[in-house]
């Protein structure tokens, strides 16, 4: 076979996550130095938590195996259990956690459709957030995502975050911002990762996709939030022990692999130009991070069940129910055992004032909190 015959190897475009390590993150990983990083004693990972909370204009970030993981433990240190988070419809936590705020922080979701935008406007916020009454727990987090997984890498601009953030904490409501490609939003946007950071509580970067790391995501915010979020990473099983050999590479790609991610916008682009040329097939028009595919528009079909599905209709047999992962507690022993938990890991300043105190809420009732910036 000559060359111009030859068949080259296929490009793996399904998704940033498959990036492999570099040479020179090999090289850190064989010679990070390492200790207990539960311990808090293991260099590389303190490392990289002090650089990423530079990076961020954060106090404090914490190093965890996973995005998943990172928003999880957000949202288990900002809300109570039985409040609702507000989060976009079609967003990561919604679609690809495994309904975890439900699971792990007792906390039910409300949507909003953020349309064409990556996150909510300012009123979708404030006509989303409710106080908490007679019936309702009331909200106790916004998450926002940026850039926007599901919607082919759609970016959120630092006014957008600001605006929304605004929204919530004018009602006393934090916010967390997932950010596993925050970078490809900075860099798409021009600005620094602070500039998005700056407008909200807390915020996670993943470092092992388009950055190239081969594991883990830094959640940052104030010394309250991540000496509140160490305890629960450790209660969700992300305790590491020698992870300085994870962390040596994760901080490269930290602090050598954000520019160049224009390169990869560059290639999403000049490939969306040339899907756009292919009969059949379009790539959306707008500024990409990423690049979706999209059939012409046609008239919808019915989706076909699966033959087991088929099968167990004509039976009528019925699906075994999903058990939760928590087994379920009366009220009273949540709210006990949220109150060990705040007691024993936050300061006096940061603890959650009870529901209708004036400490709370400024003399009022409702869903008031001091937020931990």
């Amino acid at each position: 076979m000559d060359e111009t015959t030859a068949v080259r190897e296929p490009v793996d475009l399904r998704s940033d996550t498959v990036t492999m390590p570099s040479d020179r993150m090999r090289e850190a990983a064989a010679n990070a130095p390492v200790g207990d990083d539960v311990y808090g004693e293991d260099p590389s990972v303190n490392d990289l938590e002090a650089t990423a909370a530079e990076v961020l204009g954060t106090e404090a970030a914490l190093y965890l195996p996973s995005g998943t993981m990172a928003n999880q433990t957000a949202a288990r240190v900002h809300t109570e259990r039985g409040q609702e988070a507000i989060v976009e419809t079609e967003s990561h936590v919604v679609r690809y956690e495994n309904a975890g705020f439900a699971q792990h922080s007792g906390v039910q979701i409300r949507p909003v459709d953020a349309g064409d935008r990556a996150v909510p406007s300012a009123a979708q916020v404030a006509d989303a957030v409710i106080a908490d009454d007679l019936h309702r727990p009331g909200t106790g987090l916004l998450c926002l995502e940026n850039t926007h997984n599901a919607k082919g890498g759609l970016v959120a601009t630092p006014d957008a975050i600001a605006a929304a953030a605004e929204a919530a904490h004018d009602r006393d409501v934090p916010v967390h911002l997932d950010g596993a490609r925050l970078a490809n939003a900075a860099v798409a946007a021009d600005v620094p990762l602070s500039a998005f950071a700056a407008h909200v509580d807390s915020v996670s970067l993943c470092l092992s996709k388009g950055l190239g790391a081969p594991v883990g995501t830094v959640l940052a915010g104030s010394e309250a939030f991540v000496a509140t979020a160490r305890g629960v990473r450790k209660l969700l099983g992300g305790g590491m022990r020698q992870a300085g050999l994870i962390a040596a590479p994760a901080r490269l790609a930290l602090t050598e692999n954000v520019a160049r991610l224009a390169d990869d916008h560059a290639n999403a682009n000049r490939l969306a130009a040339g899907i756009d040329g292919l009969d059949g097939l379009r790539a959306p028009a707008r500024r990409r991070t990423s690049c979706s595919l999209t059939r012409p528009s046609r008239q919808s079909t019915p989706r076909r069940s699966s033959s087991a599905a088929r099968t167990r209709a004509s039976s009528g047999a019925r699906s075994a129910p999903r058990r939760s992962v928590f087994a379920p507690t009366s009220t009273s022993t949540r709210r006990r055992s949220r109150r060990r938990w705040s007691g024993s890991r936050r300061s006096s300043s940061d603890r959650v004032a009870p529901r209708g105190s004036s400490t709370a809420s400024g003399g009022g009732g409702g869903n008031r909190r001091r937020r931990t910036r």
